[in-house]
């Protein structure tokens, strides 16, 4: 027995010698370059492909299986003229004998220069299609197809027979690759060059450390980027789960999305896809561009059917405005500059491939906090919804600036109200009337951007502790609007308002081609100087009071000046416990009635302010000039008549007003200014003219309604001394119907 395997032995080790003897004359004695045409021919033959070898062909036996080509291409056989692939060199090797026991171990396998061209014609085919396929014969059958179908192929089992390849790469290292893309029906190009990759040793369920770069461009819309990858890779086919671990993804991007400015971008975490589970999951997440920086987690499920998005993202607080500004979106100029200076969120995801929405949302705004929801439940129709709480809120802050153009009309408006209130005089009210403001008072600039608002899909509401608009603070405030198809609807925007409250409602439509707009204002007891404030100006308002106002108007345009213009509508308003500031309205009657009694005033005047306790009228409104028929007010010892209108265009107002005055009330009355009988009754005209933030200071004693007043009591003066004739003359002579009708002939 020792003797036999003795003898087994050796001629086990002669048939290995004659076996490595036969390898090396095989790589020896004979070389693969003479036999080029033939490979050419097998590719085609065998593998249906077109293949080109221009370099040297460079072999081994064993015990190690060795390939080394270089200046190689690969085309389809529809266009053998066209490769799709082509190489400078490509070399591996692997072991003959762990190929018996299906495990493939391979030394380093190295590809360098690889050029991948992949096309997509107009027609929608790609060039990669026809790999592998023979050309079809003239009878429609494919050329060199066998003569019979191949058995068929039974799935793999898990017996040991049809168990997986076991991979095993000492390294895998690919140099300056270039991976080309083009569209030929979209036009859309991308390539990635100069791509360097390089791992250490490939073995399934350990870690592949792996480290690349590339070059990465696109044509719609043009943009480049620099990428760098690292991290340690590891997989398992049989539980089809595969983990990037310690992943780090960073670079630099520039093209047209970022305005041709340069973002610096990086993210890292822990990378995992279970496609037997169908999860997948991105933990310990962190992401940064330029100045941005976040944490977080993601996960995905049903990543066989529709997947599902959850998980948490954390923005760290950072500039927005400069943000946006470095990657090529810069804000508009707003009325602070200091505006989106500070923005800093935590909210939980949940989303799908075409929504997203961000739960349980905090957010830090400047100043502002809220909370709540945003989503948007569709991304083809840009479907947006907000839920959002606040606490304090200065939206005027976040309006856009005002152009040059609308602060020169600003400027000229200012200028032209200066020079009227330098003239007016709040006193005796001997000065010339001011003229009518001319000046226009609203702005061209644009107010809405259409476009956006036509594919808005939206539901919004909003309530805050405190909303600043317009100067006016609003508090708990709630605001609820929906948009569709054009058409922006306020359903409401109400709160408290200088302790009264504030409701509006209204409509935007941008269908058409000018936007049309309607509002309804409802104004409850709120005070009206805080309305009629001049801009720039600390000076006391024209009139102070509680303001009480209804109304419903309608606009088209998109700019103050454009809405202001086609202003049309109609509003009810009512004043009460108000004053008119500067401007002793009772200085100027009593003057008026000196004037009648032809007498001089003797006291100065005794205050600058004329209460009132209500002030009431309405308005009809036709492209921006409002109409008061019916102006009335109620006044300690006076009552106040009047009409005329409200160019709301320029700000300026046209009244007559009519005054019945009961006179100086007082115990120690000034002679002058006091009423007798003569004067019950009658109305002292004021003629009003100029702009608004004049008041009661643009009012004047009408000189020609005076001299009508005069004329009037000088004809009942006159009237009362021919009665008194009468009377003495007849005296019981006639009967007293025959009296009235003497005393009627002279009031004709």
């Amino acid at each position: 027995m020792k003797a036999f395997g003795k003898i087994l032995g050796l001629g086990l080790l002669g048939l290995l010698l004659i076996i490595v003897a036969l390898g090396f004359a095989l790589t020896h004695l004979f070389d693969p370059n003479d036999y080029k045409d033939e490979i050419r021919q097998l590719a085609r033959d065998k593998a249906h492909v077109e293949l080109t070898l221009n370099g040297d062909i460079g072999w081994s036996l064993f015990p190690w299986l060795g390939l080394e080509l270089h200046e190689a291409s690969i085309a389809t056989l529809a266009k053998p003229k066209e490769p799709f692939a082509d190489l400078q060199m490509l070399g591996l090797s692997v072991r003959v004998l762990p190929l018996l026991r299906r495990e493939v171990q391979m030394s380093d396998v190295r590809v360098e220069g690889l050029n991948l061209t992949l096309v997509r014609d107009e027609q929608g085919h790609g060039n990669w299609e026809d790999i592998g396929k023979p050309l079809p014969a003239q009878n429609g059958t494919a050329t060199d197809a066998p003569a019979q179908a191949p058995a068929e192929q039974k799935p793999a089992t898990a017996d040991g027979n049809d168990r997986a390849v076991k991979l095993d790469i000492d390294s895998l290292t690919v140099n300056n690759a270039r991976v080309q893309y083009t569209d030929a029906k979209t036009g859309q190009s991308y390539s990635a060059e100069s791509i360097q990759l390089s791992t250490g040793p490939v073995h399934e369920g350990a870690n592949i450390p792996l480290k690349a770069s590339a070059f990465i461009s696109a044509s719609q819309p043009n943009i480049k980027a620099r990428t760098e990858l690292a991290g340690e890779l590891r997989f398992d086919r049989k539980l089809k789960r595969y983990n990037f671990e310690d992943m780090r993804l960073s670079g630099e991007t520039s093209g047209e999305p970022t305005g041709g400015k340069t973002v610096t971008f990086a993210a890292q975490g822990q990378l995992l896809v279970d496609l037997a589970a169908n999860v997948a999951s991105w933990s310990g997440l962190k992401v940064s561009a330029n100045q941005l920086r976040a944490l977080g987690e993601l996960n995905l499920r049903d990543l066989d059917k529709a997947p599902q998005l959850s998980g948490g993202l954390s923005i760290a607080q950072f500039n927005l405005r400069t943000f946006l500004d470095s990657i090529g979106h810069p804000l508009p100029a707003t009325n602070d500059p200091a505006a989106f200076a500070k923005l800093e969120l935590v909210t939980r995801l949940q989303g799908t491939p075409s929504s997203l929405a961000l739960e349980d949302l905090a957010v830090k705004l400047d100043d502002s906090t809220f909370s709540g929801r945003v989503a948007v439940e569709d991304f083809a129709k840009q479907a947006l919804r907000l839920q959002l709480k606040g606490d304090t809120f200065d939206a005027d802050r976040y309006l856009p600036a005002k152009s040059e153009q609308a602060k020169g009309a600003t400027a000229a408006r200012q200028a032209e109200v200066k020079q009227q209130e330098a003239s007016a005089v709040a006193g005796a009210g001997s000065s010339p009337l001011p003229n009518a403001p001319t000046q226009v008072a609203w702005s061209d600039d644009k107010l809405l951007p259409v476009d956006r608002l036509r594919a808005l899909d939206l539901q919004a509401e909003l309530a805050f502790g405190s909303l600043t608009l317009d100067k006016l603070p609003i508090v708990d405030a709630q605001l609820k609007a929906i948009s569709q198809g054009g058409l922006l609807t306020l359903q409401t925007l109400r709160g408290g308002l200088y302790n009264g409250t504030f409701e509006a409602k209204g409509t935007v439509d941008v269908r058409p081609a000018v936007p049309q707009l309607g509002v309804n204002i409802h104004i409850q007891r709120v005070p009206v100087e805080h309305f009629i404030k001049t801009e720039g100006k600390d000076q006391a308002p024209p009139v102070k009071g509680l303001l009480t106002l209804t109304s419903d108007l309608t606009a088209t345009g998109n700019s103050q000046k454009a809405l202001v213009d086609t202003l049309n509508g109609s509003a009810n308003f009512t004043i009460n416990d108000g004053v008119l500031v500067n401007a002793n309205l009772e200085q100027q009657l009593c003057q008026a009635i000196a004037t009648l009694n032809r007498k001089t005033l003797s006291g100065e005047p005794r205050g600058k302010d004329t209460p009132f306790q209500e002030l009431r009228g309405s308005l009809v409104v036709r492209n921006g000039v409002a109409s008061n028929p019916d102006l009335k007010a109620r006044i300690p010892g006076l009552t106040v008549n009047g009409h005329g209108d409200l160019d709301l265009r320029v700000l300026g107002m046209d009244y007559n007003v009519g005054v019945i005055v009961e006179g100086d009330q007082r115990a120690m009355p000034d002679p002058a200014c006091q009423v007798n009988e003569r004067y019950v009754g009658v109305e002292v005209p004021l003629r009003c003219r100029g702009p608004l933030e004049l008041g009661a200071k643009a009012c004047r004693l009408d000189q020609n309604g005076l001299g009508k007043v005069a004329a009037k009591l000088a004809g009942n003066r006159l009237k009362d001394k021919i009665d008194e004739k009468l009377d003495e003359k007849l005296g019981d002579k006639v009967s007293p119907e025959l009296k009235d009708a003497l005393k009627g002939l002279f009031k004709r």
